[in-house]
């Protein structure tokens, strides 16, 4: 007997429910909680001065007193997202407030805006100076290399999922790894494209773009290992991701709520592709993010190539083409 549609609305009205608050949760909210917690930032002026401007700040700065070199490699290896030189001369102090453009851009501007304010509290204005500076684009880019590269990845494997379907063609594992590969290419040649458009100054080079293709080539790899377990039921964690990338990657941890930075930030790839990529965008192949973002993809890119490449059982099936009845036509010799 069929159920009339009245009986499944209140179900329908409940799933519209729980998808606002996965959408809520994974964007608006961790936008709405924003807030500076212990922001990480040098300074570097005589002891009795930096002393008392480290003991102030509240809980929304966390200082770390250095000399001058030492608070500009912390910057270099993004340990803190800005520094404030302070120099006393015979005649007139003068002070600096350090930012850098290979720091994400949401630390750099609330350090520059407190380090600015401290310095006007200290009886003047400070001068400004930029390391690898970064026009609009070198900003945007990082996070939309590896927004473009999610999407893309994940496109490319429901493309081929559905495709197999509709045809009654089995996925092998040279299918899986031609679209995982394929996609790293086309994709990493997109975001190239996207690049040059945007600002020519911006570096193709080889470790830019073989960044890219190893971020491209490890998403489509965890994707593609998610749908051979799943199916199309996949696509109700890996879609929602998707929104993870601007709302919470986009930002620095110490501006996000303890919940989201746990949850989100903590885990989502996003991070680890776009500040590495955000490095060596700005010249500076050996900061720690760089590293970290090599081992992440890789073992992402390792980890779901075993996972969709592997000889089981499922992938045994696939092999052979099953007809509409669920019974294998096998030939007379």
């Amino acid at each position: 007997m069929t159920r009339p549609a009245g009986v499944l609305a209140p179900v329908a009205a409940v799933a519209g429910a729980l998808v606002a608050v996965v959408l809520g949760f994974l964007t608006f909210g961790a936008q709405a909680t924003v807030a500076p917690d212990g922001v990480p930032v040098a300074v570097a002026a005589p002891p009795e001065i930096a002393q008392r401007i480290a003991a102030h700040g509240g809980g929304q700065l966390a200082w770390t007193v250095a000399t001058p070199a030492e608070a500009r490699q912390l910057l270099e290896d993004k340990k803190v997202y800005g520094v404030l030189e302070i120099a006393p001369g015979p005649a007139v102090t003068v002070v600096t407030v350090v930012t850098s453009g290979a720091v994400n851009p949401a630390g750099t501007q609330v350090a520059q805006q407190a380090l600015t304010g401290t310095a006007t509290a200290l009886g003047g204005a400070p001068k400004q100076e930029v390391l690898h500076p970064a026009g609009v684009a070198g900003r945007v880019a990082p996070l939309a290399a590896s927004a473009l590269a999610w999407i893309g990845a994940l496109v490319a494997g429901l493309a081929l999922t559905q495709l197999a379907k509709r045809t009654g063609r089995p996925i092998g594992a040279g299918a899986r790894f031609l679209q995982v590969t394929g996609a790293g290419v086309l994709i990493t040649a997109v975001v190239a494209g996207f690049f040059a458009l945007w600002d020519s100054t911006l570096p193709l080079t080889a470790d830019v773009l073989g960044f890219v293709f190893l971020a491209a080539t490890a998403f489509a790899a965890l994707q593609a290992a998610l749908l051979r377990l799943l199916g199309l039921r996949a696509m109700a964690v890996l879609a929602p991701l998707y929104l993870v990338a601007p709302a919470v990657a986009g930002q620095v941890p110490e501006l996000l709520d303890p919940a989201y930075r746990a949850l989100l930030w903590s885990w989502t790839p996003f991070r680890f592709s776009a500040e590495g990529l955000r490095s060596l965008l700005q010249g500076v192949p050996d900061a720690p993010d760089v590293t970290t973002g090599l081992w992440v993809l890789g073992a992402l890119l390792a980890g779901g190539l075993v996972v969709a490449l592997w000889p089981g059982r499922s992938a045994r099936q696939e092999a052979e083409p099953h007809l509409a009845d669920g019974v294998v036509e096998v030939g007379v010799h």
